[in-house]
């Protein structure tokens, strides 16, 4: 088995119950596969879900420095901790920062059944 990250996951996993997800937050994820280790985070606004790999476009490395610490402390932007890229919450644009123009790796996650699943 490999000890590798891998950049995407199958359909139909099971993340979490949606009310352990704090509206308005985020939360990481990492999943073991065959191939390696995902790493991954999931942004909540209300039923609105936004799944991203944790891997800044910058630096290759994961944004937070502290477990499920991705967000501003506004809460407007996801952040990378290391050198302070901004990314918006919705869709992983980089709106500020060293990675200006691109964007954070989609992860596309859904709510099923009051369960947040990769899809």
């Amino acid at each position: 088995m490999s000890e590798g990250r891998v950049a995407a996951t199958p359909a139909g996993v099971r993340l979490c119950p949606l009310d352990s997800l704090e509206d308005g937050g985020a939360r990481n994820f990492v999943l073991q596969m065959r191939a390696g280790r995902f790493h991954g985070f999931v942004v909540r606004d209300g039923h609105h879900l936004s799944g991203f790999v944790d891997r800044c476009p910058h630096a290759g490395l994961p944004l937070a420095q502290k477990l499920d610490d991705y967000l501003t402390p506004d809460g407007r932007f996801i952040a990378c901790s290391w050198h302070g890229a901004l990314f918006d919450r919705q869709d992983g644009r980089c709106v500020g920062g060293p990675c200006v123009g691109q964007s954070l790796g989609a992860w596309p996650v859904a709510l099923v059944e009051d369960w947040v699943v990769t899809a």
